[in-house]
């Protein structure tokens, strides 16, 4: 079996990443964003049973493919911020991990594979 840990970065708001004029942070920023929104798209799909699950748009999706397919199991945890400044941010998180909770991967099943020698 195999253990993924992610750490999504949460949402980049431009005018709060302060990536404005230095255009590796601009560039970072949009990838990070967009990397958000194609896991965003996997789970709608998922959630829809949709017979095409975009997983090849973005590098996070293909490769949380295994763990999003299959026999693999999910968790998500979502860390907010308690100030009124982020509270915009705060409930967007919370929309997004609403959706994610309305999918169903189906139940998770062992897999033990056995070599020749018994070990």
């Amino acid at each position: 079996g195999a253990l993924n840990l992610c750490d999504l970065a949460g949402s980049e708001r431009l005018d709060r990443s302060g990536a404005g004029s230095d255009s590796r942070r601009l560039r970072e920023t949009k990838a990070i964003n967009k990397s958000l929104s194609c896991l965003g798209d996997v789970f709608n799909s998922l959630a829809n049973g949709s017979a095409h699950i975009p997983f090849r748009n973005s590098k996070l999706t293909y490769l949380l493919q295994d763990c999003l397919s299959g026999d693999g199991k999910a968790l998500m945890f979502v860390n907010l911020s308690p100030t009124l400044e982020s509270s915009h941010e705060s409930l967007c998180s919370l929309r997004f991990a609403q959706r994610v909770n309305q999918v169903e991967l189906g139940k998770a099943s062992k897999n033990v594979e056995y070599s020749k020698n018994g070990r």
